[in-house]
């Protein structure tokens, strides 16, 4: 829908607005600038304007809560006027023992550009702007609104001659009367510029030359006037044009309309078929849970990747094999190797210096292990993770079609309505997690976060775990008991290493665990990069439903 308003559509609906909230009290504003929506919670309901000139929307809903992401402002609608023949919505606004005590919410419809502005006292000094613009007309912070340039046009006060609409249209050519029309004129408009230049020829067979024509028109123009001015109760309509509902406060000869109760109820109307969101939908739930479903989007597509990126588990098994079978050929601290493969062919492979032939074999079996697991459990995890990301965006379509309650937008968002309540607290360098035994598991938030963690949040008596030959977090269980810890409260540990590192998606983890006191950093080295002394492995499977039961 594209939701077209004139001066006329403007001042009638200025004067509807007065006459039902003059003196209501309103709470809060709710400015979704992404969407560049803006609702107006009052407590005797909600006027929700879509201000995204492609498809704008005019709404009135029953009131809503005010939520924490809203902008408070408790004030009394003192009056709401439209700018002499403009597209401009000026709501006078008066806080109670608040300096200064007068606020303006200006509404914009010019041209392309719609937008809205809160402005404070006389001199209307800007405080808050929907769309950002740029060039000379655009709202800036802390300056003065720039009003736009008074209409030049006549008519204004309803007073337009037959004898000057003559003037203006008889002498020019019918191809050019519809420019020159909506040049000279107030209160014309491209909604209302065909029915006043042919309302001579509506219902009037008779009349047929220009002279008739222009005093039809000129018959219609003067009930614009009348409605725009307020000497004239409006006749409000819902116009067919083109497909589109498009509200009007009467008639346009010529144009398919149905009766409409108020031109509120009109453009209630059209934006419910639209499928505008309902005002109750703060905004920050609504994309919050979009930007969800984008992420999940995002998981598969990484998931993909890491499964076209998987190495060939048949390569790295037969590389351990070439390895044994030359056992005898290779010599520790030897980087890179060239060997005569089975098939007779020379076979250059890449080692790790600090180990054995032995252990380098069976580094390459372990990858080649990893390889097989990630080929049976990556394709599961991108169905799963497409099927969220469906099903998040089935939700908000669903919400936007008001089919599904904040409520239902805020079990989905937990975490996103605790951060609203209040300031965040600084964010730690671990996520905290408590084990079976109720020891608290300490996880790093990434690589330049582990250092932090192991260094800065544990104890030498801690025990430290991370997932072996494979990057990912650190991992503290806090122990202060003689002794191992309990073997269950290790292995959730373990566990959670292995979910918080690249080998996440393999059947078996090996996790190397020791004090934190044997972990050292080297000089130099890269966030995340240690040394660690007398481990000991435990091999796990990496659990998501484990993660979700420790998450505190």
């Amino acid at each position: 829908m594209s939701l077209v308003l004139d001066a006329v559509l403007v001042a009638a609906l200025a004067r509807e607005l007065e006459a039902r909230l003059r003196g209501a009290r309103l709470r809060a504003l709710r400015m979704d600038r992404a969407r560049r929506s803006l609702a107006l919670l009052f407590r005797e309901g909600t006027l929700q304007l879509g201000l995204n000139a492609e498809a704008g929307t005019i709404a009135w809903h029953e009131p809503v809560a005010v939520e924490p992401g809203d902008r408070p402002l408790a004030a009394r609608l003192r009056s709401a006027r439209a700018l002499p023949d403009d597209r401009v919505l000026v709501l006078e606004l008066a806080r109670a023992r608040r300096a200064p005590p007068g606020v303006d919410l200006i509404v914009e419809w010019i041209s392309n550009r719609w937008n809205a502005v809160l402005t404070e006292g006389p001199e209307r000094i800007v405080r808050h702007v929907l769309v950002e613009r740029a060039g000379e007309r655009a709202p800036r912070v802390g300056r003065p609104w720039p009003a736009p340039e008074p209409s030049p046009r006549a008519g204004m006060d309803g007073q337009l001659p037959l004898e000057h609409w003559r003037a203006l249209l008889v002498p020019v050519e019918p191809g050019r009367q519809r420019r020159a029309l909506l040049a000279a004129a107030a209160w014309t408009s491209p909604l209302n510029a065909e029915a006043l230049l042919g309302a001579a020829t509506e219902g009037e067979p008779d009349a047929r030359d220009a002279e008739h024509a222009c005093d039809a028109g000129h018959r219609f123009w003067e009930e614009l006037a009348a409605v725009a001015l307020g000497s004239a109760e409006p006749d409000p309509v819902l116009l067919w044009t083109g497909g589109d509902l498009q509200p009007y406060p009467l008639p346009i000869p010529g144009t398919p309309a149905e009766p409409q109760p108020t031109l509120l109820a009109a453009f209630t109307h059209a934006a419910a078929a639209v499928g505008e969101p309902p005002a109750a939908l703060p905004p920050a739930l609504l994309n919050a849970l979009a930007e969800r479903a984008v992420r999940a989007w995002a998981r598969a597509d990484a998931l993909r990747r890491e499964l076209a990126k998987n190495p060939d588990s048949a390569t790295l098994r037969g590389t351990g094999d070439l390895l044994l079978a030359r056992l005898a050929e290779l010599e520790r601290g030897v980087g890179r190797v060239q060997l005569t493969g089975f098939d007779g062919r020379p076979v250059e492979l890449e080692l790790d210096p600090t180990r054995s032939p032995q252990e380098n074999a069976s580094a390459y079996y372990e990858r080649a292990g990893r390889a097989e697991r990630a080929c049976a459990r990556l394709p599961e995890l991108i169905v799963e993770a497409e099927r969220e990301s469906r099903r998040l965006e089935g939700l908000v379509e669903r919400a936007r079609a008001g089919e599904v309650g904040a409520e239902a937008l805020r079990a989905e968002l937990p975490s996103l309505e605790e951060g609203a309540r209040g300031p965040a607290a600084p964010t730690l360098p671990y996520r905290v997690y408590r084990s079976s035994g109720g020891l608290e598991i300490r996880v790093g938030r990434g690589a330049r976060h582990n250092d932090d963690l192991t260094f800065h949040h544990s104890a030498p008596d801690d025990v430290w775990l991370h997932a072996r030959h494979a990057s990912g977090a650190h991992v503290v269980l806090r122990w202060r008991g003689d002794g191992n810890p309990p073997t269950r409260d290790l292995t959730e540990a373990s566990v959670l290493a292995a979910l918080h590192s690249k080998a996440r998606t393999s059947g078996s983890v090996p996790v190397d665990w020791t004090r934190r006191k044997y972990v050292r950093k080297p000089r130099r080295s890269p966030p995340g990069q240690v040394l660690v002394e007398r481990t000991k492995t435990l091999f796990v499977a990496p659990d998501p439903r484990l993660e979700e039961r420790l998450r505190v």
